[in-house]
Order: C-alpha cells, then structure tokens, then sequence
C-alpha cells in the first residue's frame, strides 16, 4: 500500500478556532514563522509538532493532513501474495 501525506490541514484548524497563527504560535512555544512554514507547506511538521496540534485540536494524527492512497498498488500487493 502507498500513503502520500498531502495538504498540510493546520491553517484550516487555526482559521476555524478564529485565530491568528502568532496566537498558535504562543501555544506551541514554536516560532510563528515555523508554525507559517507549515501552514504553506513548505515544511513538513516533526512528530512533537503533530503531537502538540492534537492535543490543542482535539484531533487525531490524520486529520491535519490530507492523504492519498493509492489502492491500486495495495490490490496488485495483495495479488502478488497470493
């Protein structure tokens, strides 16, 4: 099976709870400008940033990101085991 992390959710996260990235920024203890990086996509979050954003969020892992899945990979997997 393939997995490809997409879209970088945060931003959204941030806009729904009307705030500003400084102010998630303070929560984090990160720099804005890190937390500015993710909300472009620009870099990808470190597992201790995925971890503080669930925990502010409320969220699961897979909710901050969009995900690709490429099945037809998975099924041709499945038929070589066979």
């Amino acid at each position: 099976m393939y997995i490809s992390r997409g879209r970088c959710l945060l931003l959204d996260m941030i806009t729904a709870r009307g705030w500003t990235q400084s102010h998630y920024a303070r929560l984090t203890g990160r720099h804005k400008r890190m937390i500015s990086h993710f909300c472009k996509n620009e870099r990808a979050m470190q597992p201790e940033d995925i971890h503080a954003a669930c925990l502010i969020f409320g969220c699961s892992e897979d909710q901050l990101h969009e995900w690709a899945i490429n099945r037809k990979f998975m099924n041709e997997e499945s038929q070589a085991a066979d």
